[in-house]
């Protein structure tokens, strides 16, 4: 168990539960669904913001209404070199505009990246332009993701009953 989750109890893990759901909820409707008073669920929010298990809250935006409808996961193969090649490639993985997770993985293949773009045109120029002549990379494998089935931010917080 992490050092931040020593200190939630159930009650911090419903408030999450239910911020999940609803982030514009009053403090008073969590309060009155949790049966305590409003300003324990405001301290309970405030701690959980300070420690940074909340690290904010965000709309949903559907990207559809912006055209960027072309999706795509990107595999990357890194060229072995100095001791912070990585660093140096999820550096500039990360500046590539419409990239919106690079996740550093273990097997045959070093990155997985995940990007969108307008147009498949647009992905190209993007990627091409900022890792071209980087000499950081020997191989990509692209995925074009054909259908959403499922696309979620959202972890879903386990409450567990002794």
């Amino acid at each position: 168990m992490s050092k931040h989750r020593s200190f939630l109890d159930k009650i911090d893990m419903k408030i999450l539960r239910i911020l999940q759901k609803d982030c514009r909820i009053s403090l008073g409707e969590i309060a009155e669904e949790l049966k305590i008073s409003k300003s324990k669920v405001h301290y309970r929010i405030k701690r959980l913001e300070e420690n940074n298990i909340i690290k904010g809250y965000h709309a949903k935006v559907n990207l559809f209404k912006f055209a960027d409808d072309f999706q795509v996961l990107i595999l990357i193969r890194a060229k072995y070199g100095e001791r912070d090649y990585r660093e140096r490639i999820a550096n500039v993985l990360s500046e590539i505009p419409g990239i919106w997770a690079v996740y550093e993985i273990l097997g045959e293949w070093d990155f997985a990246v995940l990007m969108r773009a307008k147009s498949r045109e647009q992905f190209v120029k993007e990627l091409d332009s900022r890792i071209e002549g980087t000499n950081l990379i020997e191989r990509t494998n692209t995925i074009v993701v054909s259908k959403i089935v499922k696309e979620t931010e959202k972890y879903i917080v386990n409450i567990e009953e002794n």
